[in-house]
């Protein structure tokens, strides 16, 4: 199943002039999530200090569901969609966590990077070997439809 590894609530600065939770703070969420998967791929803070290796995000794309409001406790997974030498894919879900539904979604790409060249460069092996079995873990998972989805006036917008 997917990675669950972030749980946390919607903070009264969190929300906006509809009073919901503020876009930008979705993405806050998400980001902490993957920070939380970093230290569970040991690819956190003391990777990047012992090797001088990090991650750069490459691409994210967020899709709103149900708006969450002051308070709601929320839960993100993540499933691996893919690893290479270089670059994992993935997706999280952000869940109300008493309610059970779908909230948001984001899709990610981010790449392995050296801090002293500024460049990307493959994971080490131990780093490869650990993500591959994550990924391996999670390919049975079928593809969510938020997955590859394209921005248009017609792309399942509602209205």
């Amino acid at each position: 199943s997917p990675l669950a590894l972030y749980e946390h609530h919607v903070q009264s600065d969190w929300l906006d002039f509809n009073d919901h939770m503020n876009l930008a703070f979705y993405l806050l969420a998400f980001d902490k999530a993957v920070d939380q998967f970093y230290h569970y791929a040991n690819i956190a803070e003391p990777y990047i200090e012992e090797r001088g290796m990090t991650m750069f995000t490459l691409d994210a794309n967020v899709t709103y569901k149900r708006e969450l409001r002051g308070g709601d406790p929320i839960r993100v997974t993540m499933q691996i969609l893919g690893v290479d030498r270089k670059k994992i894919h993935f997706v999280e879900h952000m869940y109300h966590g008493t309610g059970g539904y779908l909230a948001a979604a984001t899709e990610w790409l981010v790449i392995h990077v050296d801090l002293t060249a500024r460049r990307s460069v493959p994971f080490p092996d131990d780093i490869q070997a650990f993500l591959n079995e994550i990924a391996e873990a999670h390919a049975h998972l079928p593809v969510p439809p938020e997955v590859g989805r394209v921005i248009s006036l017609s792309a399942g917008n509602p209205g």
